[in-house]
């Protein structure tokens, strides 16, 4: 845990902030702090800064914090991602929030199993739990957004073109196409597809809405070893 994330109902005050469960096991257990010691902090979808533990306790500790410090700054990326495996989508939740993508569209796939769907991975707080986790290992504190789009093909022609605006949007895909390009600056619009790839009708689709298909090469990559390697690449 490399930054302390408080909620809204930590604060006694402005300045004072009461925490317990998982927060203060780490808190106890691993990083050993005493009264006296000073944290990382950061108030979820706000500033960071510094808090100074003021009093330590089986079951919460108090911090003096003072927030003075802006988050980093997000991608200008919104990912479009056809929805993982569950214990992968887990991973992916946490490498998106730690890398910086600040918008999450899932999207059904011809090869998206049903039972997906069913996960209770898709819970909106255990999805949060993940996002969380991921911004307390990058020192942020903005949460990603997470949309779900379960049909394919209204999303693709009613709002998908809307979204790319006339920007640049790319559709990862192995076959013979140009390169990833590397080092952009502008915003984007990603589409990865899930396991085994879009099937040649989702990438028509998605070529008619206006994304460019691109490739990492010949090597076939996972689910999330392909977006972290997308994203290390395009920023």
């Amino acid at each position: 845990m490399n930054l302390l994330l408080l909620e809204d109902r930590d604060f006694i005050d402005e300045h004072q902030v009461r925490l317990n469960g998982r927060r203060l096991a780490h808190m106890q257990a691993i990083q050993q702090v005493a009264v006296g010691d000073s944290l990382r902090v950061g108030r979820i979808n706000g500033l960071m800064g510094q808090g100074e533990v003021t009093a330590l306790e089986q079951d919460h500790a108090e911090l003096r914090i003072q927030l003075d410090t802006p988050p980093p700054a997000k991608l200008p990326l919104t990912l479009l991602l056809a929805m993982p495996r569950p214990k992968m989508f887990r991973r992916i939740l946490q490498h998106c929030a730690t890398l910086g993508v600040p918008e999450i569209i899932l999207l059904n796939s011809y090869r998206v199993e049903k039972s997906f769907w069913q996960t209770p991975f898709l819970q909106p707080d255990v999805i949060r739990e993940n996002l969380l986790l991921g911004l307390e290992q990058a020192r942020d504190t903005v949460l990603p957004r997470v949309r779900i789009e379960k049909r394919f093909k209204p999303f693709v022609e009613d709002s998908l073109p809307g979204l790319i605006n006339n920007q640049l949007a790319l559709v990862a895909h192995p076959g013979d196409y140009p390169a990833c390009p590397r080092g952009i600056e502008e915003p984007l619009t990603l589409a990865i597809g899930p396991e085994g790839g879009w099937i040649p009708y989702e990438v028509e689709k998605l070529v008619e809405a206006g994304m460019q298909p691109v490739q990492l090469g010949e090597r076939i990559l996972r689910v999330e070893t392909a977006v972290t390697a997308l994203l290390a690449r395009l920023y």
